[in-house]
């Protein structure tokens, strides 16, 4: 099995994939009006509107209503992308910092509010994970 690809299902496509094609530098293909994608060389984020939500199940998705996934992009620099952004993205949550396992990351909302992580590593061995670890 193979993980492909995330879709955001949004109530203004064309927004929201000039926000990520600004935010990333990478060039969406579109299908048409309700549906383009951004490739990358390990995963895909795809963008729909909300007419497409009936073709797999009426009512399952609504725009603008994620509260708990983050959407993830490593980058070679997360400090020069965040000069980058600074102006063009609105709702920084933080600024670069470096994590316990070893990441430096940059995290804010796209205009949908959905959670956006840039983050580079830093450290070739991440730090112990700290707190208690919880089975299921």
């Amino acid at each position: 099995m193979d993980f492909v690809s995330i879709r955001i299902i949004t109530g203004d496509v064309a927004r929201l994939v000039d926000f990520y094609e600004r935010a990333t530098a990478v060039r969406a293909n579109w299908a048409n009006e309700d549906f383009a994608e951004l490739r990358t060389a390990s995963a895909t984020l795809a963008i729909a509107g909300t007419r497409t939500v009936p073709l797999f199940a009426p009512g399952s998705a609504h725009p603008a209503a994620n509260r708990s996934v983050i959407i993830e992009f490593q980058v070679d620099d997360v400090d020069r992308v965040h000069q980058n952004l600074t102006g063009f993205v609105t709702d920084v949550l933080n600024e670069p910092t470096t994590m316990p396992w070893g990441n430096r990351a940059l995290l804010f909302r796209d205009p949908d509010g959905n959670l956006v992580n840039f983050f580079t590593p830093v450290t070739k061995r991440p730090s112990p994970r700290r707190g208690p670890v919880r089975s299921r």
